[in-house]
């Protein structure tokens, strides 16, 4: 039987967790209660007696007495052990709290350890009961905004609506009323320029009066007509708290982008979209942002919920504990103080959730509840065997295919001197690709495994969709499939090149592999992971075009993966200039070597990672005001100079360039490592409790994340091997390459851990469970 503490450590809210009781820490103190409690000591020198003396007849009689005068008076009320006072305290004089105080009635051999035991049951009471008032505060407000903002909305689309049925008969009068205008004589702009205003302004008027029914003010109501040409200028005020607008407005990015001016626009400048007021695409704009609002307030509500009920069980077995240590019946007292208590008498929560089930049925689902109920509660998948068998049938095969490879190359010598150079120009490039994919794929598994192991939500820091993250089997099925696939191209190649087959014919097995690859991963069809797929795309999009895109977590975390696949980068610009120059016709392999244009983009390909990471920098500055950004762009500036310099003196080996690289080098290591401990993991903090690391750790064993910098330490001075070139034939070199960039995909991998952990924490820190989705009526004046 599981026991309940890992039972509810397995349950708990990880971003609630210092919200949720202590039950390790009671559960110890009940221990200590245990221990205290002393046996009556023996005497030393026993008195012998006998067994029958002072025996009588009447005994029986009494003792059966005894037992129908316990049962007489067991119905009676015992007398309470322990007395649980309740007053209010009122910190600001505005909000007032309930405080749980108890007092021991009775005493107990062990008055100490007892006192301290129910001081911090009602220090564990009276935290969780405000944790729940606050969110339950929240909440609720949450709520009362969005009933609000759907209101405004029905009424816009109304509008829209009644205008799309009035549109004939609108354009016939519109057209008799400006050839009236023709005949009379205007002193202020044309005719039809006035009539059109005045259509405008009357079809403002329509909206803001509909609006203002709905409770939204304007700021210069009162001169909308006095404004330039007629026009009204003004600005749509919604109260919407800030606990509600300000926090973690990065949703959606489409709908976050939009926001800021597109309500602006809806009363200021009546003639955009194409003459129309209200634009249909508008109105499913923000009716879009409005159910993602609600999917997270039921999001939220059901976390709370789940709150509640974790924190009653938790309570219920805690005192039982007691109970059965002390030997008294102490725990129905406390455990009604516990159900009258706010945490759980409070059905403001449930009523609600049933009140955003049915706004959500009836507005966002036709009246259809199971369609609701998809979005309001998303099925989670569940792991398959299936996905379990196929990793292991693919690492078999992979284990296989690798070790017929090894002997089919030693027995067909193309390691050795005459065919090395022609095999390698040939294969290398390409299976390089996969093979540093597939890796760094394995090591993306190992992070979801460890993540999902230490209660790291990642999907929420992400803002993944269910139907869009990845579980570590799956990305171990994808790494274990793309390996086995490649393995398996390269012995089908080693194999007609045996059988005599065309050389210009067995090369393009590898180009046809890439090709595969590309149109699976671009596959329309719902297969093969299809929304996580298009969701990539979608991200890599998203960093190519850095400065025009709101950059969220799951941007720049991806990005920085792409610092660390530059050499996959350019064994892609090889492959692909190798397929497109027909190199694998004619074999001349230095067509693409020798090249201008082939030279110059080197330096391209090696600097585009971090110019798209610094323009995430310097837009994130931009959106946040935020100067550690621009601090974190000069990182990624020293990088792109050290990738030149480098790059520049491996094609130029003089002292001058060697000093350069020195320099360049050192200095950007330098600027990466401190802001890999410091800034990324959040260690290094000398004032810690933990010595040189950060106060809340998410791994028990300290000593992993010393070793964790040292090794981080020794991977990012790789680059000294650029300078020492421990090369002796091509072969040698080009295996020496691919380790050096497989130990930076293995350093990616494991600073992937320590960096969501730390932004994990700050989650935890802020108790940010539930994202808050950017409104599209909001307080247009404070932006200004």
């Amino acid at each position: 039987m599981v026991k309940f503490s890992k039972e509810l450590e397995a349950q708990l809210i990880p971003e609630w967790k210092e919200a949720f009781v202590n039950y390790c820490q009671l559960k110890k103190q009940v221990k200590k209660i245990k221990i205290s409690r002393k046996p009556k000591p023996a005497s030393l020198y026993p008195i012998p007696h006998d067994p029958d003396f002072g025996r009588s007849l009447f005994d029986p009689v009494r003792k059966l007495a005894r037992t129908f005068s316990d049962k007489l008076f067991s119905s009676s009320e015992k007398p309470e052990i322990i007395q649980v006072r309740r007053r209010k305290s009122s910190e600001d004089g505005d909000d007032v709290e309930e405080i749980y105080q108890t007092e021991l009635v009775q005493l107990f051999s062990e008055e100490d350890e007892v006192k301290v035991f129910f001081a911090k049951l009602d220090e564990e009471l009276n935290k969780v009961n405000q944790f729940h008032k606050s969110k339950e505060t929240e909440f609720v407000g949450r709520g009362e905004i969005l009933k609000k903002q759907l209101d405004i909305l029905a009424e816009l689309k109304q509008i829209l609506s009644d205008r799309k049925k009035r549109s004939l008969s609108g354009s016939n009068s519109q057209r008799s009323f400006s050839s009236s205008a023709r005949n009379s004589d205007f002193s202020t702009g044309s005719p039809g320029e006035l009539s059109e205003t005045q259509s405008e302004t009357s079809r403002t008027d329509e909206i803001i009066d509909a609006l203002e029914r709905n409770g939204v003010s304007f700021i210069n109501s009162a001169t909308r007509h006095k404004t330039k040409g007629g026009k009204p200028k003004m600005s749509l005020r919604v109260d919407i708290p800030d606990a509600v607008a300000g926090a973690d407005g990065g949703g959606a990015r489409s709908i976050a982008t939009a926001t800021s001016v597109l309500w602006e626009e809806l009363v200021n400048n009546p003639r955009s979209g194409g003459g129309d007021f209200i634009n249909r695409k508008k109105i499913q704009c923000a009716e879009k942002m409005i159910r993602k609002a609600f999917v997270e307030l039921y999001k939220g509500l059901g976390l709370l919920k789940t709150y509640s009920s974790l924190n009653m069980i938790a309570f219920t077995k805690i005192l039982k504990k007691f109970d059965k240590v002390s030997g008294q019946q102490a725990s129905s007292s406390y455990l009604k103080v516990v159900k009258r208590s706010q945490f759980t008498s409070s059905d403001k929560v449930v009523r609600l959730m049933d009140e955003v089930e049915s706004i959500f049925t009836k507005h966002f689902a036709n009246n259809d509840r199971k369609k609701a109920m998809k979005f309001l509660r998303p099925h989670q998948q569940k792991d398959s065997h299936m996905v379990t068998f196929f990793v292991g049938l693919f690492t078999g095969c992979f284990v296989s295919l690798f070790s017929i490879y090894i002997i089919l190359a030693h027995l067909s010598g193309i390691f050795t001197s005459g065919a090395q150079v022609l095999y390698l120009e040939t294969v290398y490039p390409v299976f390089s690709v996969f093979a540093l994919l597939s890796l760094h794929m394995f090591m993306y598994g190992c992070n979801l495994f460890m993540w999902k192991s230490t209660r790291i939500n990642y999907t929420f820091i992400f803002e993944f969709a269910p139907s869009t993250a990845l579980r570590y089997r799956d990305a171990f099925l994808m790494g274990t499939t793309f390996m086995t696939s490649v393995v398996a191209a390269m012995v089908i190649h080693l194999i007609l090149r045996a059988a005599g087959f065309s050389a210009s014919e067995v090369d393009t097995i590898p180009g046809i592999l890439l090709l595969i690859f590309i149109c699976v991963l671009i596959c329309p069809f719902d297969t093969f992971y299809r929304p996580t797929r298009f969701c990539f795309i979608r991200i890599l999009r998203n960093i190519v075009c850095s400065p025009f895109y709101k950059v969220l977590m799951v941007d720049f975390f991806m990005a920085d993966q792409l610092t660390s696949q530059i050499p996959l980068l350019r064994h892609i610009e090889s492959t692909a200039c190798y397929f497109m120059a027909q190199s694998f016709r004619t074999h001349e392999y230095n067509t693409c070597k020798n090249g201008r244009i082939y030279r110059e983009l080197a330096y391209l390909i090696s600097f585009s990672p971090y110019f798209w990471r610094a323009m995430q920098c310097i837009r994130r500055w931009w959106d946040e005001s935020n100067t550690d950004h621009l601090v974190n762009m000069g990182k990624y500036v020293s990088a792109m100079v050290a990738a030149g310099v480098r790059i520049t003196y491996a094609r130029e080996s003089t002292t001058g360039w060697l000093a350069m690289v020195l320099v360049s080098s050192v200095v950007a290591t330098l600027y990466q490592l401190y802001w890999d401990f410091v800034k990324d993991w959040g260690l290094l903090n000398p004032k810690s409790k933990n010595a040189w690391l950060r106060d809340d750790l998410v791994l028990k064993n300290k000593n992993i994340y010393y070793l964790s910098i040292a090794l981080n330490l020794v991977l990012r001075v790789a680059w000294i091997e650029t300078i020492v070139r421990f090369r002796v034939n091509p072969v040698q070199s080009h295996l020496l390459d691919f380790l050096l960039a497989s130990l930076e995909v293995i350093r990616r991998g494991h600073w992937n851990f320590y960096r969501v952990e730390n932004e994990h924490l700050n989650n935890v820190g802020h108790f940010r469970a539930v994202k808050t989705v950017p409104l599209p009526f909001r307080d247009m004046d404070s932006d200004d």
